[in-house]
């Protein structure tokens, strides 16, 4: 989903408390503005090049150490072999509220990371400078645009270290677990391990799973959507990249035709939240957004199709970006495919 979806979502908090700038000069002094070529054991040795989804090359003295890296870049890079030892901070929807893991950490040991901000707009400076980071990571919805960077101190976080931004919209689900593949390469992880091959075997089979109840249950039509207390937002198989997948599998995933800027998806009204009838509603499952059960007040939602025949999904518009992560995901839509019942 695009920046500009996340504002309609999310309330957007200060990143720095008062005094919090005098603390971060001091600290950004210390860092030496991410020069560090400080590494650990297992860093290699030589130059440590990566071009990434911008085409922005960064080159450092040897193998970064020390990674700070958006929780949905760093789920997907630990599922790829990264550890803890090397992603010493994250940010983003990291946990719940009872303190458990938040579904978008996926597999982190968030006890194990330094939580820099747990929400949009939420990205302790002072913290993130405590941490010597020598290498920024984060996922990029919109072209050259850092996710869950707050645009507001985006120069004082990129002086700290240098960053990489993997492209997760407007490509097919495979091509961005290929760059993280890539990436975890680079940091030195073994992405031909047992677990990663097994991972790879498993989506594979997942994937086909979805093409063969696609072809045993003809006329299947889904909607993606996600809720708000105003809004009601059809998402574009044309721009979410696991969506562009599934459309590639034979899911007939309806395309919304009044779409906003970023192309990521059309806002309707609740008044007019009928305007796409499909046969199966995938509903954003994120913390942040509305679930079915907050919805009761909503005689639109009520009145879907699908929802009358109890054919709703928990949709993750940001899955992990692994076959760890993804494969799960494609087994449980083939499920649903393979059950759903033809209603509209």
């Amino acid at each position: 989903m695009s920046d500009t979806a996340r504002r309609h979502l999310l309330t957007r908090r200060t990143v720095l408390g008062a005094g919090g700038a005098a603390a971060l000069g001091a600290l950004l002094a210390a860092c030496g503005g991410g020069d560090s070529s400080e590494g650990g054991s297992g860093s290699g040795s030589g130059a440590w090049t990566f071009t990434d989804d911008r085409g922005t090359k960064v080159s450092l003295k040897s193998r970064p150490q020390r990674v700070v890296a958006y929780i949905g870049s760093a789920a997907a890079l630990y599922d790829f072999g990264v550890t803890t030892e090397q992603i010493v901070g994250v940010y983003g929807p990291t946990k719940l509220k009872d303190g458990s893991p938040d579904p978008q950490a996926g597999r982190v040991p968030v006890d194990k990371v330094t939580i820099i901000g747990n929400a949009y707009g939420e990205f302790n400076l002072e913290k993130y400078a405590s941490l010597r980071p020598q290498l920024l990571i984060d996922n990029m919805f919109v072209p050259g645009q850092l996710f869950y960077v707050p645009a507001e101190s985006k120069d004082k976080i990129f002086a700290l270290a240098p960053s990489i931004g993997v492209s997760t919209g407007s490509a097919p689900l495979p091509k961005p677990i290929e760059r993280f593949r890539q990436l975890a390469a680079a940091l030195g992880a073994d992405t031909d391990s047992a677990q990663v091959t097994q991972a790879k075997a498993r989506f594979d089979k997942a994937a086909q799973a979805v093409r063969d109840a696609v072809a045993a249950n003809k006329g299947i039509k889904v909607l993606a959507a996600s809720a708000s207390p105003d809004l009601f937002y059809a998402s574009n198989p044309g721009k979410n990249s696991d969506l562009m997948y599934y459309r590639e599998l034979g899911v007939d995933v309806i395309v919304p035709d009044k779409l906003d800027k970023e192309g990521y998806f059309e806002s309707l009204s609740w008044e007019n939240a009928d305007k796409y009838q499909a046969d199966v509603i995938m509903l954003d499952s994120r913390t942040q957004a509305l679930q079915p059960k907050d919805l009761g007040d909503k005689p639109s939602w009520k009145d879907l199709p699908a929802v009358k025949a109890n054919q709703v999904i928990g949709w993750q518009p940001e899955p992990v970006f692994s076959y760890t992560g993804c494969a799960p995901i494609l087994e449980s839509l083939a499920q649903t495919l393979k059950n759903a019942k033809k209603i509209i």
